[in-house]
């Protein structure tokens, strides 16, 4: 199985959520989100390095859900940037210089299980690039900015981006120096690589894959791990 390392940016806030603290710290069945996303991560066979970017306010508590989980995986603390490319970015710097193949999964994703970190590091093995996503169920409509329909685009063609996202480590690097300095804003490193004009191949995500993002998120994930520990 192809080694990889992890980056999990959790340098959010719980603006969307209404909380007054980074939402990976909220409580979900008695640990913090991000304990949640930190196990999965350390029970994956594939990865052999961890490194969670978060803010310098959050740094003590993310710290003390990392000790207390007593993972079998070194945890390496990567202080964030303003924006999640920027906190990517100084994770990518802080990576071992052995590290070839990185995964890049956000803090809040807390339910992606390590089968499907494992997957995308098998993938890894034969593309530079790829990004998890699955099928999109809804019809999708294209609006304008007085919210009227300009169009439909064909569902079948249509998938919904989650993460990890992985690639070839120098690669991404390099990505990220050309982004800096044409001053691309992204919102995921693959459109770092689309930009660069470097492939990047999908891997089937799960349906249960959600980002906590809303109340109705930590309330539906609470459920799906209700039904997974029973």
């Amino acid at each position: 199985m192809t080694p990889v390392h992890l980056l999990i940016p959790a340098a959010g806030s719980g603006r969307r959520m209404g909380a007054d603290r980074n939402k990976v710290l909220l409580d979900l069945l008695g640990q913090p989100i991000i304990a949640w996303t930190l196990q999965a991560a350390d029970q994956a066979k594939a990865v052999v390095w961890i490194g969670l970017i978060g803010q310098p306010g959050d740094r003590p508590h993310l710290a003390t859900v990392a000790e207390a989980l007593q993972l079998s995986k070194p945890i390496h603390l990567v202080t964030g940037g303003d924006t999640r490319q920027q906190s990517v970015y100084n994770g990518l710097q802080s990576l071992p210089p052995e590290a070839t193949r990185v995964l890049i999964h956000d803090g809040a994703r807390c339910l992606a299980t390590p089968d499907l970190f494992n997957r995308c590091a098998a993938a890894l093995g034969t593309c530079p690039g790829l990004v998890v996503a699955v099928p999109v169920k809804d019809t999708i409509k294209v609006v304008d900015a007085d919210q009227r329909i300009e169009a439909t685009p064909d569902r079948q063609r249509l998938w919904a981006a989650q993460t990890p996202q992985g690639f070839d480590v120098a690669l991404l690097k390099r990505c990220h120096r050309q982004g800096l300095e044409q001053g691309w804003n992204v919102t995921d490193d693959a459109a770092l690589f689309e930009k660069s004009g470097l492939p990047v191949q999908v891997v089937l995500g799960e349906e249960t894959n959600l980002k906590v993002t809303t109340p109705v998120d930590l309330a539906i994930a609470e459920f799906i791990l209700k039904q997974r520990l029973s």
